[in-house]
């Protein structure tokens, strides 16, 4: 019985070897598309995320995509309690949701604090419910906090600006602990870009856009940094 196993798991085993030999390409591909992979896995492992809105996602998207070690932006919704809402459902201003954009980014390149400063400093703070020509609370400025180190952060900048004078009027600014996101569709996702003659594009997201740059030259992408 031994021989006839010891037999058997030979088999099994140059077959093994054979079906693993059939997939690797004289040239090694497989095992440099292999090696990619891992290390793709480990860099994003490496990133964090960070969960903002400030008025329409379509700005907001384009200001955090031009911040150095911001490797991803998502448009999508947080703040209400409804699972999977739509746009639709979100404009109707009935929800609670905001339109809120996810940022994943390299905590070596950019640090949560310049991230927040980055979110006061791209927005008028003291707006409430709205966002230039955007009105309702689908518009609201949130920052959502994931833990109390965040939380913190967050509190202490906000702190910071208030105690500032900057603004003659309070911030209108919540800070509020994260949820749920929920990816808004496709159409949404890279509007700015993919939509750079769009009216609303060209007449409030592009100054708004143009004016953090002007305002954070120092956390801009080199790609960005002389337009």
């Amino acid at each position: 019985m031994r021989t006839i196993r010891r037999g058997s798991f030979l088999v099994i085993l140059l077959i093994l070897v054979n079906s693993c030999s059939a997939k690797r390409s004289p040239s090694g591909k497989s095992s440099a598309n292999h090696k990619n992979v891992m290390t793709s896995a480990v860099r994003n492992s490496k990133l964090k995320t960070a969960y903002f809105a400030e008025g329409c996602f379509w700005c907001a998207e384009a200001i955090y995509q031009r911040v150095r070690g911001v490797k991803n932006v998502v448009s999508g919704f947080s703040g209400g309690t409804k699972p999977n809402p739509t746009y639709k459902e979100v404009s109707s201003e009935t929800t609670k949701y905001a339109e809120t954009v996810r940022v994943r980014y390299n905590p070596k390149q950019v640090t949560y604090r310049q991230l927040v400063e980055v979110f006061f400093g791209s927005q008028d703070p003291t707006q409430k419910n709205g966002q230039g020509p955007d009105i309702g609370e689908s518009y609201r400025s949130i920052i959502f906090y994931q833990n109390d180190q965040e939380k913190k952060i967050a509190g202490e900048v906000k702190k910071q600006i208030e105690q500032s004078g900057k603004y003659s009027k309070p911030l209108a600014v919540e800070i509020t602990k994260f949820r749920k996101f929920y990816k808004a569709s496709k159409h949404h996702q890279n509007f700015y870009r993919k939509h750079p003659n769009n009216p609303y594009i060209v007449h409030v997201s592009k100054p708004r856009v143009h004016r953090f740059m002007k305002k954070f030259p120092n956390l801009l992408k080199k790609k960005y940094r002389s337009k």
